[in-house]
């Protein structure tokens, strides 16, 4: 799911939309503000925070999906300051109220289009209301990539999930699939190998197109087996996700249909950073992920910055996405200071 929609702005129609939506609706006016938020996941409420505390007066619009995929995860263990865990819906809902708690205007709405060729940036909500900001913190996350099934939906938070970091440790001793056959799926498969008792590591072609020492890593693990020309046809289970029915050899005369028994389904096929619509004015990776001056949270423009998953496309874990909000705060408070100075 995206949380933040782009615009087609392929030829003449889509750029006459995009002229279109960058227009306030009838004779309204727009509204100015010093500091605006654009996300609402860990990176875009922690901003939210620091902002607030500095007196930016900061607006923040949460987007499609208020708390990011944090809301679609049930346990969180590995974030400091809950040692009893905490669900992911809790731990958004108590960031947004400490947000909240120092300020923060807090807004239903998500970003359509955007105009980063002022001095002052324009970002148009819901095609329709138009917000002129001095300074713009960039947080709409990224969307994990699914392969599309029903039973992915059914089982989100009981058994189907796209980080083996997060979600590890709920599969200890059991037997898990990780589906991918790149670095990121190689390495799901070994840092799950660590903890549950088997890895199925479910790769549609009859090769892996990770790095030669990732390979080697995975095929000398001994409680990894890699299934090659394995597609994913379905998942079952009563309470859960219980097994996996896999096609071996699909569209071949040799094709059969293959099961095994799995309390854990791991997608490690990829994300997609939710930048579309701010590519015209911002420099982004081949990927989608945008570009920042490490170890700070500017853009290549001017007064625009980004934080979280939609500028990280390597750790992508709740606390440093709330470490790069803080950045990006105290980043935009020392820009807007040397700007009125």
């Amino acid at each position: 799911m995206e949380l933040f929609k782009s615009m087609d702005t392929s030829g003449e129609a889509g750029q006459n939309e995009n002229e279109n939506n960058l227009k306030p609706v009838a004779d309204q006016e727009v509204e100015k503000v010093q500091c605006l938020i654009i996300g609402s996941g860990p990176a875009g409420y922690t901003a939210a925070i620091y902002a607030a505390r500095a007196n930016l007066n900061p607006v923040l619009y949460e987007g499609l999906q208020p708390g990011g995929q944090l809301t679609t995860t049930t346990e969180v263990e590995n974030y400091p300051g809950y040692p009893e865990g905490v669900t992911g819906p809790v731990m958004m809902e108590d960031l947004k109220k400490q947000a909240e708690r120092f300020g923060t205007d807090i807004r239903w709405g998500i970003a359509t289009s955007v105009d980063f060729s002022g001095e002052n940036h324009i970002v148009v909500i819901d095609k329709k209301k138009m917000i002129e900001a001095e300074a713009v913190i960039i947080a709409t996350g990224a969307t994990a990539k699914y392969l599309g099934l029903e039973a992915e939906k059914k089982y989100a938070g009981g058994g189907v999930s796209a980080c083996a970091t997060c979600d590890g440790f709920f599969y200890k001793g059991k037997d898990v699939a990780v589906v991918g056959g790149g670095d990121t799926a190689a390495e799901e498969a070994l840092y799950l190998a660590g903890i549950v008792r088997k890895v199925y590591l479910i790769i549609r072609k009859d090769y892996m197109r990770a790095s030669k020492v990732m390979v080697e890593r995975v095929e000398n693990t001994k409680n990894i087996e890699v299934l090659y020309e394995h597609n994913t046809k379905d998942l079952y289970g009563e309470n859960g996700v219980e097994g996996a029915i896999l096609l071996h050899k699909m569209g071949t005369p040799e094709e059969k249909e293959v099961r095994i028994e799995i309390s854990g389904f791991f997608l490690a096929i990829g994300h997609t950073p939710n930048s579309e619509i701010f590519k015209d004015y911002i420099e982004t990776d081949e990927v989608g992920y945008i570009k920042t001056d490490a170890p700070g949270s500017k853009t290549t423009v001017k007064g625009v910055f980004a934080c979280g998953d939609v500028m990280d496309s390597t750790y992508r874990q709740a606390v440093t996405a709330a470490g790069s909000g803080c950045k990006a705060a105290i980043d935009v408070e020392r820009y807007l200071g040397e700007k009125h100075s």
